[in-house]
């Protein structure tokens, strides 16, 4: 093994085999006896492609090029394919129209209404049509209508069903075929703040709410056979799995840990109702686990999965699919028998193998932060089996942050935060308070304190890291996307903590973020700082683009041009700001994205040049050969 400086390690994982290799893999289901799922390629320009697994192992694509598998409603989408025994309906993401593919692999349009968009769809045969949320866009300039329609399968002509509220998700009938339940939210909520379970009568078509308000975060609605309405609930103050039984309503499982995630995209699948049996996974202490539940003889058995990341649920009979993941396994689509025990892994997102000791292992750190509270994180050593750094040197540390920001980080084996561990930096991957995965007392300590609370978390954690003897006080890097680029920039503007930075399609200025983002996502600031423009004084007060006097040290941005959550002249403003001050600052903004970047050269080209970034203000030589990009103001 040999001793070199920190961040000039050759590394095993480069980002040509991440591009290369890497896959996304979503929604496992079974059709016509078949085992199929979406998978996500960056080497064909983020094309989201239905893959089908025949019996015999051979896998084809069910979704030919040009065929893209994703649906724009809410911008983040899911639920972008439904199905039955005849039939698989699917989203293409050029034009927004619902295709099918019939049972011998046929692919026909159905819809023909360029102002639609539809997700989160089902088939309803007594109907001969599908039932889906549908999102009407009559101009650019005007806020969207959402509602849920019935779309003719053999016209495709669309039919309002039942509008009023500005969101809808989730429908799904009864076994009769003669209710629909369905779940809506209206602003200023967001859909972990407080939503609505309906049940509509589809021949009278009278409504009546079951559950949920302005206070409670309804979701993933199901009925069993026997007509039971199930559904997960954060009453109690955790996502749990509730059962009506007649004028009752049951708490099948309590439990202080979180029954799936926030509402982010359509077609999130956490439980399963499958007879007398329920299947679910849940999070306790960052870890999903897996367990079949009998509700009537009130049993409990833990299902034998090595995955701590679970999602994806779905079940057929004696069998069991779900998307998983570990520490130390790329996320794979895994099959189980629960009559037999045999457990198969179908399809990983990654076919390469490395050494353990190249694989950085992370450990659950709570620690003490403001207020007297306490927030969690993930701590990456540095790890690669050739390399170890001088006993006088401590690693550069980043702090990484998931977006959202209601959402968590993810322990799976991903190979863009080994690209980091395997170069010599340690990563703290934080779930600051407001954070998913705790419980609705933690995610609401972020309520009116964004880019307070947050930064104050990557704060004592950069601290408490420190005083362990973890990081290298004067090499600390800070990076996020989206929410997390707004607290990468605001820990940046409001402390002194950092050397460095990266901005990825983050938010600069939050009143150009209240003013011009997209629907889903317009009113989510009125709880995370308060209602525009009457706080219009807190949205500036906490904007790190009117504090670049309180700026003094370089940052990267990276963009999408086509972004609508995050528009790029948000990105640009600051740059520019800090070019006229004087500060390194660098800008990489890429053709064709949107929120988030999908294709495989705009992938690797980021990661790269935020490596070499962090090499040029660290002064260090990278061992691997990157085409630079220009630094403004950065010293000669």
């Amino acid at each position: 093994m040999q001793t070199a400086p920190y961040g000039t390690w050759k590394s095993p994982i480069s980002s040509d085999l991440i591009v290369a290799e890497t896959i996304g893999l979503a929604q496992p289901f079974w059709w016509q006896g078949d085992l199929c799922w979406t998978e996500s390629r960056p080497g064909e320009g983020g094309r989201n492609v239905l893959v089908r697994q025949t019996a015999d192992g051979q896998k084809t694509d069910l979704t030919p090029p040009p065929f893209n598998v994703r649906t724009r409603v809410h911008e983040y989408g899911g639920g972008a394919c439904w199905f039955d025994d005849q039939v698989i309906c699917f989203c293409h993401f050029d034009d927004q129209q619902i295709y099918l593919i019939d049972t011998a692999g046929n692919i026909s349009q159905l819809t023909q209404a360029p102002e639609l968009r539809f997700a989160n769809g089902l088939i309803d045969r007594s109907g001969n049509r599908i039932i889906a949320v549908v999102e009407r866009h009559e101009t650019e300039d005007q806020s969207p209508d959402n509602y849920l329609a019935a779309i003719d399968l053999s016209t495709g002509e669309c039919h309002e069903l039942t509008a009023g509220h500005d969101f809808y998700s989730s429908p799904v009938l009864s076994p009769d075929g003669n209710t629909l339940a369905f779940i809506t939210w209206d602003h200023p909520n967001m859909p972990w703040d407080g939503t609505t379970l309906w049940e509509l009568d589809l021949n009278s078509m009278a409504l009546a709410a079951v559950c949920g308000g302005t206070d409670e975060a309804v979701m993933q609605p199901q009925y069993d056979n026997e007509g039971r309405l199930h559904f997960i609930s954060d009453r109690s103050g955790w996502w749990n799995l509730y059962r009506r039984d007649g004028g009752q309503q049951t708490n099948l499982l309590p439990a202080e840990s979180d029954l799936g995630g926030p509402h982010w995209v359509f077609g999130l699948r956490d439980y399963w109702l499958q007879d007398d049996r329920i299947i679910l996974s849940y999070t306790e202490h960052g870890e999903t686990k897996l367990i079949e539940l009998n509700p009537d003889s009130d049993t409990i058995v833990a299902l034998p999965v090595t995955d701590s990341q679970i999602s994806g649920l779905y079940v057929k009979g004696p069998l069991i699919a779900w998307v998983g993941a570990s520490p130390t396994s790329f996320p794979c689509i895994r099959t189980m028998n629960t009559e037999t025990g045999n457990t198969q892994t179908v399809r990983s997102v990654s076919s390469l193998t490395f050494s353990p000791a190249d694989i950085s292992v992370p450990r659950l750190i709570t620690y003490p932060t403001a207020d007297g509270d306490v927030a969690h994180g993930y701590y990456y050593p540095p790890a690669n089996k050739e390399f170890c750094g001088p006993e006088s040197e401590k690693p550069p540390l980043m702090i990484a942050l998931h977006g959202g920001p209601t959402s968590a980080a993810s322990t799976e084996l991903r190979l863009p935060r080994q690209y980091w561990t395997s170069r010599g930096f340690a990563v703290f991957d934080i779930d600051y308070r407001g954070s998913s995965g705790y419980g609705r007392a933690y995610r609401e300590k972020l309520k009116l304190r964004w880019g307070i609370a947050d930064v104050e978390d990557c704060v004592w954690g950069v601290r408490h890291l420190i005083s362990e003897g973890l990081a290298d006080p004067d090499r600390v890097t800070i990076r996020g996307g989206s929410a997390g680029g707004y607290t990468t920039l605001a820990a940046l503007a409001f402390t002194d903590t950092f050397s460095a930075g990266a901005s990825h399609y983050g938010i600069g200025d939050l009143m150009t973020l209240a003013t011009d983002t997209h629907k889903f996502e317009s009113r989510y600031l009125d709880s995370l700082i308060g209602p525009y423009p009457e706080q219009e004084a807190e949205y500036k007060a906490r904007s790190p683009i009117n504090h670049i006097d309180k700026l003094a040290c370089p940052v990267i941005f990276f963009q999408g041009l086509e972004d609508k959550v995050v528009p790029p002249n948000q990105a640009e403003a600051m740059v520019a700001a800090l070019a006229n001050k004087g500060i390194p600052v660098a800008y990489v903004p890429f053709e064709g994205e949107q929120h988030g970047f999908r294709k495989a050269d705009n992938i690797k080209r980021a990661l790269d040049l935020e490596f070499w970034f962090y090499s040029r203000i660290f002064g260090f030589e990278p061992a691997d050969k990157i085409a630079p990009v220009e630094i403004r103001n950065l010293p000669t």
